[in-house]
């Protein structure tokens, strides 16, 4: 948890104090296994997109998680433009965190979530509203694909699909293909221009540093026929599929949008496919198997006639895991900062060391950064949720700034800022 004191700008909330001089610094401790590069450079404020062909539930599933009405009739393309809104992300320890200190304040996480309206085959060509749509999904973090299995909606009407038949393996490998096209589009436009640019100035280290990435990308995604995230990149070629904002860079969460029955039985014929699809193309990503029109009903049930139902179904609500899996798809963890004027929960990427993270609040404390004090949620809660104790037991620590803040760290953050930020 940050706790902010003093006067560092506007932006800047109450809970972090400067201080004029650094004091010790506690050893530098062993570094993590290095994980898997995650694409993108999402912010605080983590954006993702619902996408999927038209008529499997895109519409219904945003409703449902932003509690918001927008168009979700059974007809392609009642999505005209992406809704957005914000959900926020469940996090119980957060919630034990303000209800213990009562703060004036309380800023939760959230997901801001667009309703993208369907794709079709061909969209990367136009077909459908294809183009438009996918310029949508360039401005998000990661997507949730939504497939459906079920033949018909929960008014027991045959359920409309532009493809003629439910087949979600299809489904996945249209989406995926006309992702990947856009993406060699995008790829060409740009590498064709830096390819004279090189031509001209044979002293350009740099333009060379940039197409040579761009040809290692080109012919993974163009020659290939794969997806960018799944490939082996360095750290420069990363920068520049992140500067590209490519399609298929995006993190994706699988939904497999079943039918009410289906989903309480735990069965359909076409969830071993999908999952077999999902394992073998989309290695480590994860899925998760709900029902948009049970989770309809619960929406406008009251909180007693939910915990009847699910309870008499032996069942339980599907959504905060969607939420909570597509912060995961990011490796995003949360840090909290508190104190009686706020509580706060920032998102950051996992392995991101203090004085990045930081960052997430104000540019000037990684800037100016001194030290963390820092305590983790779990051992705030295993002393009785009482910071003295905490100290006595020895787990309220100094860190330095190689320092890699942990999930539901409880951080104050020191700082100095004594020159203006250069631009």
């Amino acid at each position: 948890v940050l706790r902010l004191r003093g006067d560092v700008g506007k932006a800047a909330p109450a809970c972090i104090a400067a201080v004029p001089e650094a004091a010790s610094m506690a050893p530098k401790k062993k570094e993590e296994p290095v994980k898997r590069v995650i694409l993108g450079r999402p912010s605080n404020r983590v954006k993702a997109g619902v996408v999927g062909m038209p008529n499997v539930g895109k519409s219904t599933t945003f409703n449902i998680m932003c509690k918001m009405s927008v168009p979700a009739e059974n007809f392609p393309f009642c999505t005209i433009e992406p809704t957005e809104a914000r959900v926020e992300v469940p996090d119980a320890d957060f919630v034990d965190l303000c209800t213990t200190i009562k703060p004036k304040s309380v800023v939760p996480a959230f997901l801001t979530c667009f309703d993208i309206a369907g794709l079709v085959k061909g969209a990367a060509e136009g077909a459908g509203l294809g183009n438009a749509f996918l310029s949508h999904i360039s401005a998000v973090d990661a997507i949730f694909h939504v497939v459906r299995t079920f033949e018909k909606t929960a008014d027991d009407e045959v359920a409309t699909h532009v493809e003629d038949s439910v087949d979600p393996v299809r489904d996945l490998e249209i989406i995926r293909e006309e992702l990947r096209l856009k993406d060699v589009a995008a790829i060409e436009k740009v590498i064709e221009p830096l390819k004279k640019e090189v031509s001209r100035d044979g002293k350009n280290k740099a333009g060379k540093d940039r197409l040579e990435a761009m040809n290692k990308i080109y012919d993974w995604v163009g020659t290939q026929g794969k997806e960018a995230r799944f490939g082996d990149w360095s750290s420069r070629e990363t920068e520049v599929l992140n500067d590209l904002h490519l399609l298929t860079s995006k993190a994706a969460l699988h939904l497999v949008n079943m039918s009410e029955p289906d989903f309480l039985k735990k069965k359909n014929k076409h969830l071993p496919r999908v999952k077999e699809w999902i394992e073998r193309e989309r290695p480590g990503e994860k899925m998760v198997f709900y029902s948009a029109a049970m989770e309809a009903k619960l929406v406008d049930m009251s909180d007693e006639e939910k915990a009847a139902y699910l309870e008499q179904n032996k069942t339980v609500s599907q959504i905060g895991k969607i939420v909570q899996l597509g912060y995961h798809t990011l490796q995003l963890i949360h840090y909290y900062t508190a104190g009686p004027d706020e509580c706060a929960c920032w998102t950051i990427r996992d392995g991101w060391a203090a004085p990045k993270a930081a960052g997430t609040i104000h540019n000037d404390f990684e800037r100016g950064f001194i030290k963390a004090e820092v305590y983790n949620y779990a051992d705030w809660k295993a002393h009785d949720k009482e910071e003295v104790k905490v100290k006595e037991a020895g787990k309220y620590r100094m860190e330095g700034k190689n320092y890699v803040v942990k999930d539901k760290d409880i951080i104050f953050f020191k700082f100095n800022v004594t020159a203006p930020a250069k631009k």
